[in-house]
């Protein structure tokens, strides 16, 4: 490898082949300033990506290399991870390129736990046709939390706003039963701890979601609010954790509740990001928290209605490739101040 620099290596997995990952990827490195603030590893294949290149009318210098050893810090560096010859069917969604998507990611996640590229970012997959004997996961965060150290939780972002999610991928159907005292404790660690360690907040604030409509309307609309979220809220605000709640969603939003509080805990999926996603106009960021090591992506989706169409928006791409080194700096930054402490003269 070339002579090891402060620049942060970032692998990028390349998503599902024939959705907008591999464009969105292209368009952020057409800009060669990029190349100032990383040094981006794609784990594919350079016909993959030069097929795209063609497609779309890009022209950016590649440097296919063979292993991690031959990096260049100034390139678009393209680990050649497969040589056949794949069939790229651009807006469709096909076993295929379900099974490359995940090839990638599995190398890449390889790689970022042997330490040969210090930060993880993802393009999307069709978490349908990525499906296998070998990947058996509802989306990319499940598959870093069984893959890595820690107890995972995403985090949606933005410079105003950071919504983690106490309940992921499953059923609103199962979301209340899923909603325990001691799961909302976890998520709501996790999330202190990451506020300080990835985001450099002494004394981070954290409000709480409701569950159901107006918080329950004391047990009228639902039970678990009162029952369940706010006492154990109350018993880790014991503790000195900075967490209020529960606030009912709607009016948490509308009234800009939110830029008061460091992070947010939705009790579930669509609570969180529907508002988020109104938001932070197509800007935001993916982060999974938790987690020894970092991973970040796009908030949005494989876009096959535009795939090969060169109309994809490359922002959010751009935005998580920039939160991801900014979280790495600032989390190496959090662990050699933290590595000796003084020591309290008693």
């Amino acid at each position: 490898m070339a002579d090891k620099t402060d620049k942060i290596i970032v692998g990028i997995s390349i998503g599902d082949l024939n959705g907008i990952g591999i464009e969105v990827i292209l368009k952020t490195f057409e800009d060669k300033r990029m190349l100032d603030f990383c040094t981006p590893v794609l784990f594919a294949a350079t016909k993959v990506i030069s097929y795209h290149k063609n497609a779309l009318d890009i022209e950016i210098p590649l440097h296919g290399i063979a292993e991690i050893g031959q990096v260049q810090h100034s390139k678009i560096n393209v680990l050649n991870i497969w040589n056949e010859e794949v069939a790229v069917a651009l807006g469709k969604a096909t076993k295929i390129s379900g099974q490359y998507a995940a090839k990638s990611l599995e190398e890449a996640v390889k790689h970022l736990k042997e330490n040969t590229i210090d930060v993880l970012l993802t393009a999307p997959i069709n978490k349908e046709t990525i499906q296998s004997e070998n990947f058996n996961f509802p989306g990319h965060t499940e598959y870093l939390e069984a893959n890595l150290e820690g107890n995972g939780l995403m985090i949606l972002m933005t410079d105003q706003l950071r919504i983690g999610l106490i309940t992921g991928h499953i059923p609103i159907s199962k979301v209340s039963e899923a909603i325990t005292p001691a799961l909302i404790k976890e998520k709501v660690s996790t999330m202190h701890a990451a506020l300080k360690t990835d985001f450099g907040i002494s004394k981070p604030k954290i409000a709480v979601l409701a569950l159901n409509p107006h918080c329950g309307d004391k047990g009228v609309i639902g039970k678990e609010d009162d029952e369940i979220i706010k006492p154990t809220i109350a018993a880790i605000a014991e503790t000195g954790t900075l967490v209020f709640g529960p606030y009912a969603a709607d009016g948490f939003f509308g009234s800009e509740t939110y830029k008061q509080f460091d992070g947010v805990l939705a009790t579930y999926h669509d609570q969180g990001l529907a508002p988020f996603k109104a938001l932070s106009f197509g800007n935001g960021v993916n982060f999974t928290a938790g987690l020894s090591e970092i991973r970040t992506s796009p908030d949005h989706g494989t876009g096959f209605d535009i795939a090969g169409k060169n109309t994809a928006n490359a922002s959010s791409f751009k935005e998580a490739l920039f939160a991801g080194i900014q979280i790495y700096k600032t989390r190496k930054e959090y662990k050699e101040l933290t590595k000796n402490p003084l020591l309290v003269k008693r």
